[in-house]
């Protein structure tokens, strides 16, 4: 007894299902990937993560910290202070804040850029906010610090090395929660 052929359009079908699952499956990975990528290689100004500033070196870079807020959520946000000298190497620590201005409870998510793009894989942050979820409940005011470090890789890169600015930007965004703040 042989096992029955697969004819030709069996084969086809069985290769369009495989095909799709595959497309479906890229599809929901592709999120995860690109941010991993992007933090790998800095890509689009992609900040790096670490545990530890290397040390201070001699030479300093200006870091001036800029908020946004989706016109979609009622808050203020804001950096404390707009832009600080820090030695390339050395640990720094920055706050933002952020008020709820509405009347009921809000979760937003911030996300972050680095420009110049050539800079994002030398701006190594310790610890940050972004892409966690924050809910201030009416008219709370919270401090949200971010800990960061110049990588001094950065003196050595010909495309970074003369880079005398560097800015974080932070936007913060509703968390979909099927409504609209308002």
């Amino acid at each position: 007894m042989t096992a029955p052929r697969i004819d030709r359009r069996g084969r086809t079908a069985m290769l369009a299902v495989i095909g799709i699952c595959f497309m479906t499956g890229l599809a929901w990975a592709s999120v995860p990937l690109y941010r991993l990528f992007c933090q790998v290689t800095g890509l689009n100004g992609t900040t790096q993560r670490g545990l530890a500033a290397p040390g201070a070196t001699d030479r300093q870079v200006r870091v001036d910290f800029d908020a946004n807020v989706s016109p979609k959520l009622p808050w203020k946000f804001s950096p404390e202070t707009p832009s600080d000298t820090v030695a390339i190497g050395a640990r720094d620590m920055a706050f933002f804040s952020a008020t709820n201005t509405s009347n009921r409870p809000i979760t937003g998510t911030a996300t972050f850029n680095v420009t110049p793009a050539q800079a994002g894989k030398y701006f190594t942050k310790i610890q940050c906010f972004c892409f966690t979820q924050q809910t201030l409940q009416p008219g709370e005011k919270v401090r949200m610090p971010v800990v960061f470090y110049v990588d001094p890789k950065m003196l050595a890169d010909p495309d970074a090395a003369d880079v005398e600015t560097i800015t974080l930007s932070y936007t913060f965004y509703p968390v979909d929660s099927g409504k609209t703040a308002s």
